[in-house]
This record gives structure tokens, sequence and C-alpha cells, in this order.
């Protein structure tokens, strides 16, 4: 009979060890307080609403950028909700921007200015959700809430070795971090977690040796880190196409329009175009019917340029074609207005349309 194998066995993880690790090796980021300064809520509020599904490095210039023009959330809710959409343009999922305005709406008209200082009273507010909530709890308010984030779900799945694959393994996650929060610093645990995700239990290649956990590691114990966490499958996204139009007037203005106040892209600014959708787009003509868009008494010549512009939404893969066309004498546009550069300069339209206005001005010989 074979001798029996004793199982591996590793160290329990501490929050002392990683709090240690967090104070030698934290992040300088602009909506982090330094050690011995007072946290803002309003900075850890708009950071965490950008941080949703967009990474570090392209939110900081944001960040800034939304903190100079509104300082405070009474700054921000005395913005009107266009000029909110217009500098939130590029970062994406713009209903985040829609909520942050309607956010410090409700925080000053209903709470005086004053964030909720608990995860509760914060999960009333729009926009902010469970994540959000437990985060702007933990590091501005101290309440002892387990904060778990993509980086958080990735460092746990591996200390721990969960097998259930994510979305199902959350609450079991979620379970292990709240076992692990401390009651002193739980603000400053939940983002030693988020950094130690992002900087050392990285997706790919982690740097274990550097890890402060590393002895109360599972995954690391058995060798198999890159296996964790477990994934379902995902569904491959629907494709979906259209034709969509540059028009430009005598005076040089472009022909646009303003999305329904819901939906998808709610409130941006685009270009007139076809119903987004599976269908197949005929040969050699647009898909939309340019006596539907405008009334003239010369219509013009469209021309379908060779590039095209494609983009990925959460749930789907954007196709358009571009035709492009200038219009001369009177011309009425039946929905939405010609504006001039400068005009549109002040209106909030989404990175899909900025790329089609680059690919026009790059067809046209300019650098885009």
């Amino acid at each position: 009979m074979p001798p029996i194998m004793d199982m591996p066995t590793v160290k329990a993880p501490t929050a002392r060890k990683l709090l240690t690790w967090y104070d030698r090796h934290r992040r300088d980021l602009p909506w982090r307080a330094k050690p011995g300064q007072a946290v803002d809520p309003y900075r850890v509020w708009l950071s965490e609403v950008m941080l949703q599904q967009t990474t570090v490095v392209t939110v900081i210039p944001y960040f800034e950028k939304f903190l100079a023009l509104w300082p405070t959330v009474e700054a921000l809710s005395a913005a009107r909700m266009e000029e909110v959409l217009t500098e939130w343009a590029g970062l994406g999922y713009y209903s985040r921007a829609r909520n942050l305005k309607h956010c410090a709406d409700v925080v000053v008209e209903q709470h005086g200015g004053t964030f909720p200082g608990s995860a509760a009273g914060l999960h009333k507010l729009p926009g902010i959700g469970p994540y959000t909530a437990a985060a702007i709890a933990a590091i501005a308010f101290g309440e002892q809430v387990p904060v778990v984030d993509g980086n958080v779900e990735r460092v746990m799945a591996r200390l721990f070795r969960v097998k259930t694959p994510l979305p199902k393994a959350k609450p079991e996650i979620t379970a292990h971090t709240a076992a692990l929060t401390p009651k002193g610093r739980p603000g400053d645990f939940a983002q030693g977690l988020m950094d130690l995700g992002a900087t050392i239990c990285k997706p790919r290649a982690p740097l274990c040796d550097t890890c402060p956990w590393a002895a109360s590691c599972q995954a690391k114990l058995f060798g198999d880190m890159d296996a964790f966490p477990k994934k379902l499958a995902k569904k491959p996204k629907p494709k979906k196409q259209a034709d969509i139009l540059y028009l430009r007037d005598a005076k040089g203005r472009v022909l646009v329009r303003q999305r329904p106040e819901t939906g998808l892209l709610a409130q941006m600014w685009e270009l007139p175009s076809s119903p987004w959708d599976e269908t197949e787009l005929p040969e050699g003509r647009p898909a939309f019917d340019l006596a539907d868009i405008i009334d003239s008494r010369s219509m013009p010549n469209l021309v379908c340029l060779d590039k095209e512009v494609t983009h990925t939404f959460t749930h789907f893969h954007q196709r358009f074609r571009i035709w492009v066309g200038e219009v001369s004498g009177k011309v009425t546009a039946k929905e939405g207005a010609f504006l001039g550069d400068n005009e549109r300069a002040t209106k909030p339209f989404p990175t899909l349309m900025t790329k089609v206005f680059e690919a026009v001005e790059f067809s046209r010989g300019q650098t885009p």
C-alpha cells in the first residue's frame, strides 16, 4: 500500500501583512489621500464612478479635469448635464456620467452636500451599486465592509483557490474578503487589495515572489495561479451594422442630432444613421433614405468611404459604413441641425462618433 501523502498547508493570511506592504508600496493616485490627510468623500466617489470598467491610466486625466472644473459636489450639481456629458466624452459608459450628475443633485438637494456615511445609505444614491457603496464607505468613512472589484476577485480566488467560476463565485469571494477586512483601517485594506491585484497579482505572470501573502496563497502552493479565477465561457457578442451620414452644407457645417433621453448613449450627439441592427447592408446604396433626413431642392450625391469604423460596446460590436456628401443651396434638417466646428465642440459626442469624424477627415487628406 502506497504511503499516504500529507496535503500541503499554507499559513493563514492576515490583514496586517497586507497593510504593512501597502504602507511601503501604495500607489500615488490623485484621488487618494496621503498618509495623515483627511479623506475627501467627493474625490473618492468621483474616482470610483469613473473607474467602473475603466483603467486607472485612462481615468486620471478625466478625474483631474473634472476636479478642476467642479471641485465640490455643489459645483458639479450646479453644472448643466450637457456640460458634464461633454467633459465625459471618450470615457465611455455614458450612463455613469448621467448618474454622476443625478447623484450630485440628490446629495446637494436631499443631504445638504454631505454624502451618507454608510454603505447602506450610499447604495440608495443614483448610480451607486453595492461595490461602489462599499468602496466609498470603507475608504471615506472607515466602515468595516468588504470591497470586491475585479482585482480583489483575482487575489481572493488565488489566495483561497476558489474553484467556483465567476460570476457564481462572488458570494464566496466576498465572504473571504469580509473575514479578512479589519476593523481598523478598512479603507487602506481595501486599497491595498486593489493595489496588490493591479501591480503584483496580475492576470498573467503574477509577481508571486514579491507578494506579502505568498506563504498564504493556495494557488501559489499548487503552482496553478494562472488557472484562477475560473470563469464561465462568454457568449459571442452580436455584430450590428449601420450606414452613417456625414453631410456638410454650403457653409461647411455638418448635420448632427441628439439621441433620445433614455437608452444607449442617451442625450449624446451623433451623425444621422440607419438603424443599428444585424440586418445586412444593401450593396451600392445607403440603408437610409436621404429624403427622410433633409429637405432640399437638389439632393447631393453620396460617396461611400473605403474606410469603415468599428466599435465594441458591452453587449455588441458595431460597424459603420460612412456616406459623405455636400449639399448646396437651401437645406432644412428634418431632425437635428447643421452645426459648425465651434458649435459641435460644445456638444457631447461619444467615442464612436469621434472615430467617424476622424475617418472622414483622414479621407480628406487631413491628419485625424
